[in-house]
């Protein structure tokens, strides 16, 4: 899902983190943000997306560092939780996620697939959000399982984000459940492209328009009026002219059964799953727990906040990713 202006809410810019009070204006043929600004706020803004959690407790650490050293082929399964401390909001945290905050709701897949007005209005706001949502840079928890990685211990990766946020921190031995906001495909006839060159495309294609912006959501959509929209133009696939979405599943569609069946094997051959900054409350992340508890698997939950799969843990951890994970010595 992970930004730019709510009316509290604090995004990156060269001069620091800036709360707004009326949103951004995006000009296309600049190519930039012009804030519209009423103050200042501090660097500590970006805990606005993270909710609150008890101090971290030595005993827990002590606990998930023993659970970590027992196993020697960790997969570790990761959501939108993971990626609040790199300033992109989730959906679902008490008080700060979009549904606690907005009555916004994702795009369904139906509804993208079906019409092209829908499309127009997903593209617009997608290409007014992009350049916020793409410079988001991993943190201390994705550098921290890179190096588990790097030394043998994480055996897979399982990732429900399409932030692409694992892939900046290096990871390799990674399924993206999901996809990734960073590519695009073809609907007609599946051609592949960077997302970064269809912006390009954008700019080229609507010189002269420009958005106000109201709100950001996790996978970088935006909140844009219904006038802004319908000037909007979006390009076809330069390979066949058929309409071009996002390389992601969006909500109502299914995950590719060969990643399904992929990620299963993984599972499979681990012999403990860790889960970090997943509620699991959608069944496509939530079923590699259960063939985890099939398997007799140790399993190990690191969420702020209670997740679908509690009661299936010997160990859970009510703490922030990125100040735990560091902490752990892989070894």
């Amino acid at each position: 899902m992970h930004h730019l202006a709510w009316p509290s809410r604090c995004p990156k810019s060269s001069c620091g983190r800036m709360r707004m009070s009326r949103g951004l204006t995006f000009r296309s043929g600049k190519g930039h943000w012009i804030p519209n600004l009423s103050r200042q706020c501090s660097h500590g803004s970006v805990e606005l997306f993270v909710p609150p959690s008890p101090p971290l407790d030595p005993e827990k650490v002590k606990e998930l560092q023993r659970f970590i050293t027992l196993s020697k082929r960790v997969l570790v399964m990761t959501g939108a939780g993971i990626s609040t401390e790199s300033g992109i909001p989730d959906y679902r945290s008490e008080k700060v996620g979009l549904y606690a905050r907005t009555d916004r709701r994702p795009i369904q897949h139906s509804d993208f697939v079906r019409s092209a007005p829908i499309r127009q209005r997903y593209w617009a706001r997608n290409f007014v959000g992009w350049p916020q949502f793409s410079s988001h840079q991993p943190n201390p928890a994705h550098w921290a399982l890179n190096k588990w990685e790097k030394l043998g211990k994480l055996h897979w990766l399982v990732t429900q984000n399409v932030d692409a946020l694992h892939t900046k921190a290096g990871s390799q031995r990674l399924t993206e459940l999901h996809g990734c906001m960073h590519r695009v495909l073809c609907l007609d006839c599946g051609e592949q492209t960077p997302r970064g060159l269809l912006q390009e495309r954008f700019k080229a294609l609507n010189p002269h328009w420009s958005a106000e912006v109201h709100g950001l959501a996790p996978d970088g959509d935006v909140f844009l009026s219904e006038e802004q929209v319908q000037s909007f133009q979006v390009p076809a696939c330069i390979r066949c002219g058929g309409p071009l979405k996002p390389d992601v599943v969006f909500f109502g569609d299914t995950v590719n059964p060969d990643k399904v069946d992929f990620v299963h094997r993984r599972v499979k051959e681990a012999d403990a799953l860790l889960v970090v900054g997943s509620s699991l409350q959608v069944y496509s992340g939530y079923r590699f727990v259960l063939t985890a508890r099939d398997k007799k698997l140790p399993i190990a939950i690191l969420n702020i906040g209670p997740t679908r799969s509690d009661d299936l843990a010997c160990l859970k951890l009510n703490a922030r990713c990125g100040q735990l994970l560091p902490l752990i010595d892989p070894h």
